[in-house]
């Protein structure tokens, strides 16, 4: 059954209580990451704000030189419902590998930015993978892939890297509406266009592909039930806009002053009584 999402959380009254990520005219609240550079160094002016949308850019650039870069937001978050648009444009950087053409993605449950190291080339993370195609390409988007991580499916470790969703091919330029649902260690789901792709659980980190990382941070078997957001840069020009965030986790008491409806997690910490 196709359905909007963001439709169906505004008839239920939840419209006003999603986050603005992204304020459309800069990048305050994010930092980059860039692979062979230190925290922060924005090298080439790779992440840069256009028309309302984060573009990433490579016409600064002599050469890619394997710089995979992330822009990650600054709060990590645990249970919620991740919303935004992408499309990926122009030309790939020649000297980068063929596997990144037409590629991009957003990271979560990501270690933090400042425990990455200065060469690490991926974040340990869990990747929605953003997919355009050209010529005889017909690969789905919304995709899952692990960097440092693990994920189960119908209680069986997943042994691929990446895992297609069953989404619709996609093609040219257009911008894709994309949401993420993360429910801590217990299940994530993936959305395109409002259409349920791809359903995965028990994100943890273990396995391959991230390398040069610190050895304290990868811990292998340790389920991944909060992390950070990082939007990639990955040889190819991308954009994204409209990021927004539902927040799942809170307080569930309804005698509360802050209690929501559409928590799934309770936070009994956060609750607010009185006037």
């Amino acid at each position: 059954m196709r359905f909007s999402l963001m439709l169906m959380f505004a008839a239920a009254g939840f419209s006003q209580d999603w986050m603005e990520l992204f304020n459309g005219k800069n990048l305050d609240g994010w930092v980059v990451k860039i692979a062979g550079h230190e925290l922060g160094d924005n090298y080439g002016d790779t992440f840069r704000v256009r028309d309302g949308a984060i573009v990433v850019s490579y016409d600064k650039y002599k050469e890619f030189g394997a710089r995979f870069s992330h822009l990650f937001y600054k709060q990590k978050f645990s249970h919620y419902r991740l919303s935004m648009e992408y499309r990926i444009v122009g030309e790939q950087m020649k000297d980068a590998p063929a596997y990144a053409k037409l590629n991009s993605g957003v990271m979560v449950h990501s270690q933090s930015p400042e425990s990455i190291l200065k060469d690490q080339d991926w974040p340990i993370s869990v990747e929605a993978q953003f997919l355009s195609n050209e010529g005889e390409m017909k690969r789905p988007t919304m995709n899952v892939c692990t960097p440092g991580t693990e994920i189960f499916m119908n209680g069986a470790m997943v042994k691929a890297h990446c895992t297609n969703s069953t989404s619709k091919i996609f093609r040219g330029e257009g911008w894709v509406k994309v949401e993420v649902e993360v429910l801590g260690s217990k299940r994530v789901r993936h959305f395109v266009e409002g259409e349920q792709v791809l359903q995965y659980e028990n994100p943890q980190i273990g396995g391959g592909v991230a390398n040069r990382f610190d050895p304290a941070v990868k811990v292998d078997g340790k389920l991944l039930s909060e992390g950070y957001i990082g939007l990639q840069s990955e040889s190819h020009p991308v954009e994204f806009r409209n990021l927004r965030l539902l927040q799942l986790k809170g307080c569930m008491n309804p005698k509360a002053r802050n209690f929501k409806k559409q928590y799934v997690e309770p936070d009994e910490a956060a609750c607010v009584f009185g006037r």
